[in-house]
């Protein structure tokens, strides 16, 4: 199992309190950035297609919600606290360097088809 690490955008490019898609290495990710903290989940709703990208973030409760049925997701653990998804999204690490966000992919992982 190998994982490696992926460079997203410049911190700077990313609206604080706001999701944003990215394609990584055959990943549908959703890219949130809270101040200066950056956190990163499958972009796909567990419970329908829906890019959870789209949605509205709570700054406050670090939680993502898709617009389509209501869901929401902790951007911290990836689990779902309000139905109709009752399967948690992947979470993964991402960090900034030299204002740059990286997140790390992990070879083993399924991939969500882009």
């Amino acid at each position: 199992m190998t994982a490696h690490a992926h460079p997203i955008a410049p911190l700077d490019a990313l609206a604080d309190g706001e999701a944003q898609r990215f394609d990584v290495d055959g990943h549908r990710l959703a890219v949130v950035r809270i101040g200066d903290a950056v956190y990163v989940i499958g972009d796909i709703c567990t419970h329908q297609d829906i890019s959870l990208s789209e949605g509205e973030v709570d700054p406050e409760t670090c939680h993502i919600e898709c617009w389509k049925h209501g869901s929401s997701f902790s951007l911290e653990t990836g689990e779902p606290d309000v139905f109709p998804a009752t399967r948690p999204v992947p979470v993964y690490r991402a960090w900034v360097d030299g204002g740059e966000v990286f997140v790390e992919i992990d070879d083993a992982e399924g991939s969500a088809h882009v």
